[in-house]
C-alpha cells in the first residue's frame, strides 16, 4: 500500500470516528473538502454553509426565534 493511500485511509478512519461521536443534542460537525462547515443530525442530509454564511445566520438567531414564535400555528413539527 502506498504512503498516500495509507494517509488517506487514516484520515477517513479519523473522520469516521469523529462522526460517530455525536454531541448530546445528536448533532455533529465536520469541515467539508471545500472548507465549509457541515452539521449532521438535523435531517437526512447535512446542512453545509461557509463560515460567513454561518455567521450571518447565527447573527439573526433572535429574528429566527421571533419568526417561529409569530408563525407557530402555521409551522409544522417533524416527528
Amino acid at each position: 500500500m502506498s504512503e498516500d493511500i495509507k494517509q488517506e485511509l487514516e484520515r477517513l478512519r479519523a473522520e469516521n470516528e469523529a462522526l460517530k461521536k455525536v454531541s448530546a443534542k445528536g448533532l455533529s460537525m465536520k469541515v467539508s473538502e471545500k472548507g465549509a462547515l457541515s452539521v449532521y443530525g438535523l435531517g437526512r442530509f447535512p446542512v453545509t454553509l461557509y463560515k460567513e454564511q454561518w455567521n450571518r445566520l447565527l447573527d439573526t438567531t433572535e429574528d429566527i426565534r421571533a419568526f417561529i414564535k409569530a408563525n407557530d400555528s402555521a409551522l409544522k413539527t417533524k416527528g
